[in-house]
């Protein structure tokens, strides 16, 4: 029988779900009707597109596990789909969160500006360092899925074990050796964590550089390209705080057999990582001026303010 805990835990999942599955949805409906209507989409456009996508995925998936820990008595009647969903959830996860550092990519190589060599490389063909991104990004979250290959081997084995209560010395050492390759599968997340990392510092060292030179030329501060800096640093920052938010959601979940109360903890790992899909996408929208404009006329549309005869991208 379902508690008041578990009650409230799939409500709040099937809130953040709702609110995420509207947001990117809209991300995706936009975007995809300026590409029927244009036969066209920027590298910008199609970074943006595809991170939604991913993350409607991820949200079905996560929402999935949500009503798995609640409902699910026995771990191994559903270990093999828990199994088939740590697949589909690693490969979307690792590249929704790709998807989030290109973005984070070009936001800097358009909007930063320095004189050294190598960034100005990399500025002057940015389409063809996203491509590239892009394709080692799909190359890494294939090689993160088959890693869970050899944890699900030594998982079963270890249930197998459990189950005939043989617990021995060789029982011990494939135990610790489940445990290193699990806290080893979370270096994945490293690689896309230092990179926005260094997107991140790149844009404030140029921006505050930038702004040192409006104070010398007296200019003002609402200049434009001291507000893309702005706006692209919001973006980043909030990526980045969102995504530790949601590794220590993983760390959480991951771990949560450690804990006096596995259950519980899986359920606030659980809730945790359903903010970031939804909660980034919000931001996403704030600093996309297509996206946000959209929103607006969407809005005075609404409460009638908008001016007859005027059309908004949904309605044009």
């Amino acid at each position: 029988m379902m508690g008041l805990t578990e009650g409230v835990f799939l409500i709040v999942c099937g809130t953040q779900f709702t609110l995420g599955i509207l947001v990117n949805g809209f991300i995706g409906l936009v975007n995809g009707r300026s590409w029927f209507k244009t036969k066209r989409m920027s590298l910008s456009d199609f970074i943006i597109a595809t991170l939604a996508l991913s993350r409607i995925i991820l949200l079905c998936i996560l929402l999935t596990d949500s009503f798995l820990i609640v409902f699910s008595v026995n771990e191994d009647d559903s270990g093999i789909i828990m199994q088939i969903i740590d697949v589909f959830w690693t490969f979307t996860n690792h590249l929704s969160i790709w998807f989030a550092t290109c973005l984070g990519v070009l936001y800097c190589l358009k909007i930063a500006s320095f004189s050294h060599p190598t960034f100005l490389w990399l500025k002057w063909r940015v389409s063809r360092v996203l491509v590239w991104m892009l394709l080692g990004a799909l190359l890494l979250s294939c090689g993160s899925t088959a890693s869970l290959i050899n944890e699900f081997k030594l998982s079963s084995a270890l249930r197998g074990s459990e189950a005939t209560r043989n617990v021995t010395e060789h029982f011990r050492k494939k135990r610790n050796e489940y445990y290193l390759i699990h806290v080893l599968g979370t270096l994945w997340y490293l690689p896309p964590l230092i990179v926005s990392l260094a997107s991140y510092f790149l844009l404030i060292f140029s921006l505050g550089r930038h702004t040192r030179q409006m104070l010398q030329n007296s200019a003002s501060s609402r200049e434009p390209s001291t507000e893309a800096h702005k706006r692209a640093i919001r973006i980043i920052l909030s990526f980045f705080f969102l995504f530790l938010l949601y590794f220590l959601a993983f760390l959480i979940a991951s771990f949560s057999h450690f804990l006096p109360k596995t259950k519980m903890a899986k359920m606030i790992g659980e809730v945790m990582a359903m903010f970031y899909p939804a909660g980034h996408s919000f931001i996403v929208i704030l600093g996309n001026s297509k996206l946000k404009q959209t929103v607006v006329q969407m809005l005075q549309c609404e409460s009638g303010h908008l001016k007859p005869g005027s059309k908004g991208p949904i309605f044009s």
